[in-house]
């Protein structure tokens, strides 16, 4: 099976979720991460997850939110974490493109996920945009005073930094940005990252991929970015499925299905 590592099963789109699951488990997405961005709405985001066996969740801000949000602290945090459910913090990180919340409240915000997943060992879910050098200087100068897991999300960045998140420890998740036709030059950049260090995902209901590009996004087109991705690294598609879904449970290890058989 597949696993759609970033979707958002809390936005109005998908509030017939009977109807989402079997579309995405009839395309051979068999399990979904659906992503806070928005502590004060984390409630929404859990009875999600809490309302099937193959969905988890994780907390946070996402950096657009943090000047309209309460501004979080480790401790809210950790104590969300304590949830069966979240198996992660964010989404977190850096956005200069939209400029909805100043830079530095975006900062602060961005290193107290990173606390949170230093000190509970979960995954960070790491945003960025238009602020790559700010984006990996936090990464590295936290990672300086501990190791922490993360991965970024909807990778659109350059070789130098995946290199650099890379040399972290760091997965990344690929989007269906990967198969519009002016994406070459990402495609170029995923060729290099190891096959065991992939994640894919939809972002949706953002970011369809072709041939759905511009139109609504659900979990059951990741299957579309995963014969993209598996393209790109010249391997067949059962190969590519099943790193993904490796990796996926290794990094967000505390996601567990008892038995993945029942997801498909």
């Amino acid at each position: 099976m597949l696993v759609d590592s970033h979707c958002h099963l809390d936005y109005p789109e998908f509030a017939d979720l009977n109807a989402v699951d079997a579309r995405a488990k009839n395309a051979g997405v068999g399990a979904m991460l659906t992503i806070g961005t928005q502590l004060s709405k984390f409630p929404d985001v859990l009875a999600v997850a809490e309302k099937k066996e193959n969905i988890w969740c994780t907390v946070g801000t996402h950096p657009n939110n943090v000047a309209s949000e309460p501004l979080v602290d480790v401790e809210t945090l950790l104590e969300h974490a304590k949830h069966p459910k979240v198996v992660g913090f964010g989404e977190t990180g850096l956005d200069y493109y939209r400029e909805n919340s100043p830079h530095d409240i975006q900062q602060q915000s961005f290193r107290t996920h990173i606390t949170a997943a230093r000190e509970e060992n979960l995954p960070v879910i790491v945003h960025t945009r238009d602020c790559d050098d700010d984006t990996i200087s936090i990464l590295e100068d936290e990672y300086a005073k501990g190791a922490f897991p993360g991965l970024i999300h909807c990778f659109s960045s350059s070789q130098s930094f995946a290199h650099r998140a890379l040399d972290l420890g760091f997965y990344i998740s690929v989007s269906g940005i990967v198969t519009f036709k002016s994406a070459g030059s990402l495609r170029d950049v995923i060729s290099n990252v190891p096959l065991d260090r992939l994640l894919v995902e939809t972002d949706a209901p953002y970011l369809a991929p072709e041939p759905y590009r511009g139109k609504g996004n659900e979990p059951a087109y990741t299957r579309f970015t995963a014969e993209k991705v598996a393209e790109v690294k010249g391997v067949d598609f059962e190969t590519l499925e099943t790193a993904t879904t490796d990796n996926f449970f290794k990094l967000f290890s505390k996601a567990k299905l008892q038995n993945r058989d029942q997801a498909q």
